[in-house]
């Protein structure tokens, strides 16, 4: 994987770096938050973020949410030494995808990294960059909603969801299945998030939220309109 690892701890950053390239990882370094996001902009083909939260010049929450409002459609794995659920739930919610604690073994790194590369393997209509159903489009690479093209502003969470439902239109998915795609291994949830994040996306759908249909036992599908 093409990797740019955002990190500021230069012993960290070249401990992992060696350890990344003995896996065979393409790695770029950038020691502070402007630096990655420049590198971040002009890198071709970058498949992860490794961030940390804890950045000299500005934070990697800032650092995320850039990469999002820029159209950056890069994994973010985020660093950091916070381990509490609200700072999990903030990093989570400003952009990254998956979450890992220092101090860190490396295993538990190349194993985040292997699922990430898994869950950005193509499947069922990925290579669309614009997805859409009834009234609903979504533009994987302006990170877009628009309803009867009226922009719908949905958080990263709700965009993954809402993502793995287009792709599938049609089919009944269950809670779970829905979780493995819009929530990290890492994070603690519950089936019933899923239920409390389509309630969210129904209604900022608006009318349109009457598409995404409840399979009762089984979970959700998103009609056609």
């Amino acid at each position: 994987m093409h990797l740019l690892l955002v990190e500021d701890d230069e012993r960290l950053a070249r401990a992992l770096t060696r350890l990344l390239e003995e896996d065979r990882h393409i790695v770029e370094h950038a020691p502070d938050g402007r630096t990655g996001l420049e590198l971040a902009s002009a890198l071709d083909g970058l498949d992860v973020v490794i961030l940390d939260l804890g950045l000299p010049d500005m934070s990697g929450l800032d650092v995320a949410r850039r990469l999002r409002t820029d159209g950056i459609d890069v994994a973010i794995l985020m660093l950091t030494a916070r381990d509490t659920v609200s700072d999990r739930v903030t990093g989570l919610d400003a952009g990254a995808d998956d979450y890992v604690v220092k101090p860190f073994a490396y295993a538990e790194v190349a194993a985040r990294l292997r699922a990430l590369g898994r869950r950005a393997e193509p499947g069922p209509r990925r290579s669309e960059p614009r997805l859409s159903a009834g009234a609903i489009t979504l533009d994987e690479a302006s990170r877009r909603v628009t309803v009867h093209g009226r922009n719908v502003d949905l958080s990263p969470r709700e965009f993954s969801l809402l993502e793995a439902l287009l792709r599938h239109a049609g089919q009944a998915l269950s809670r779970d299945q829905l979780l493995d795609h819009a929530w990290p291994f890492s994070v603690a949830v519950t089936p019933n998030a899923v239920d409390a994040y389509v309630h969210y996306l129904r209604t900022k759908l608006g009318e349109a939220g009457a598409q995404i249909e409840t399979v009762r036992g089984i979970g959700y599908r998103l009609s056609d309109g």
